[in-house]
């Protein structure tokens, strides 16, 4: 029987990968996972009201697009964060952003580009589902370093123009996973000038942007306004996961064109499973309150601040911006992730398991991938730990 052959170049995710790296081995202490970005601070108190209030909503099938109330509070989060009046018509909702991170690509991605295979831009290291998409459709990714040299952030105005000129879409994820590097209002303007001058779209990932250290980091949907950019020529995702601790509501949105928007709903209607009512009732409520947004930001500040002092005089030490990861520099990162484990039982993420090698060189080797998500004491313990083992 024959299989496709567009996946057989890709590894195994991440997590399994990390389970045959150090599940053979025993840990050396009581285990401290520190690996996904799984938010373990408190959920907001209404959530378990809504939910019961509205649970023979699970006895019907749910509005596809998202409920009008979902879609009014949405739309008055953006205009409250970002400044910008975003009509119904230019909203989706996600059964988390994951989908339709996926989905868009599916949706919007043409067979070609000026007769030619599409190309995919993602930077390197990057969310992993950026690169199913684009071989999904077909495409060509094209892993763009996202190192110290260039900020962390990728620097597609760098590249060729033959390459450029096939490029369909292109992902950007602020603040960035792994890195925590923050696009800024400079940055994004000049991502989308060189969309508007190669004809492309900018899917623009800003699932962290409720967690920053100093400022709230700039949208793309904002600066598009500013700078007056085709609407068609960004997406932008957001999820309740990380701003709301709320992973498994599987619950986001995606905003851009009408057209576009039109586009992935109607994919939606055919192929696509709709968030169930209660979860939409829910959502409504989280993205209309703004006080647990300010707890849990609250909550992350503090843990940069033990970050700091943890690993204050550790060279190449970065203090992040935004997110809730550090990426910390090591030789090897599965040699320092198997000897933390085995000496400390703290458990940490490869970085080269996010990335991808190009021209033989892989740029999240030299890195770990720690997650800030446990409670502030064990999550403490664990940096301590961490630095004394590979650091000291």
């Amino acid at each position: 029987m024959a299989f496709p052959e567009r996946f057989d170049s890709l590894p195994d995710y991440a997590f399994p990968r990390l389970r045959k790296l150090l599940d053979p081995h025993k840990p050396g202490a009581e285990p401290i996972a520190m690996t996904i970005g799984e938010p373990r601070h408190p959920m907001p108190a209404f959530v378990a009201e809504v939910m019961a209030a509205n649970i023979a909503g699970f006895g019907v099938y749910p509005p596809n697009d998202g409920t009008p109330e979902l879609l009014a509070a949405i739309s008055g989060w953006i205009a409250r964060r970002y400044g910008v009046a975003v009509v119904e018509d230019r909203l989706m909702v996600l059964n988390g952003t994951r989908e339709g991170l996926f989905n868009a690509a599916v949706a919007l991605c043409p067979e070609t580009k000026n007769g030619k295979k599409p190309v995919v831009l993602m930077p390197n290291p990057f969310y992993q589902v950026y690169a199913v998409a684009a071989l999904a459709m077909g495409a060509e990714p094209v892993y763009v370093p996202a190192t110290a040299a260039t900020g962390f952030l990728p620097d597609y105005a760098g590249l060729p123009r033959d390459v450029l000129d096939r490029v369909a879409i292109a992902y950007l994820c602020s603040p960035a996973n792994p890195q925590g590097a923050i696009a800024s209002r400079d940055y994004l303007a000049g991502l989308m000038q060189l969309a508007e001058k190669h004809d492309f779209r900018l899917f623009s990932d800003e699932c962290y942007s409720e967690i920053w250290r100093i400022a709230p980091p700039p949208g793309a949907l904002q600066v598009a306004e500013e700078i007056g950019a085709d609407p068609e020529r960004v997406a932008v995702f957001h999820s309740l996961s990380k701003r709301s601790n709320l992973p498994g509501l599987r619950s986001g949105f995606v905003a851009g064109g009408v057209e576009s928007i039109a586009r992935i709903r109607k994919l939606r209607s055919f192929a696509g499973a709709p968030l169930p009512l209660p979860v939409q009732r829910v959502s409504e409520r989280a993205w209309a309150d703004e006080a647990h947004v300010a707890e849990n930001l609250a909550l992350y500040q503090d843990k940069f601040r033990i970050a700091d002092e943890v690993f204050a005089g550790v060279q190449g030490f970065q203090n992040l911006e935004g997110g809730f990861f550090l990426w910390l520099p090591v030789e090897d990162g599965e040699q320092a992730a198997l000897k933390l484990w085995t000496e400390t039982g703290v458990r940490v993420l490869p970085g080269a398991y996010l990335s991808r090698d190009v021209g033989g060189d892989n740029p999240g080797k030299g890195y770990i991938r720690v997650a800030l998500v446990a409670p502030k004491d064990e999550m403490q313990r664990g940096l301590i730990k961490l630095r004394d083992c590979l650091y000291r």
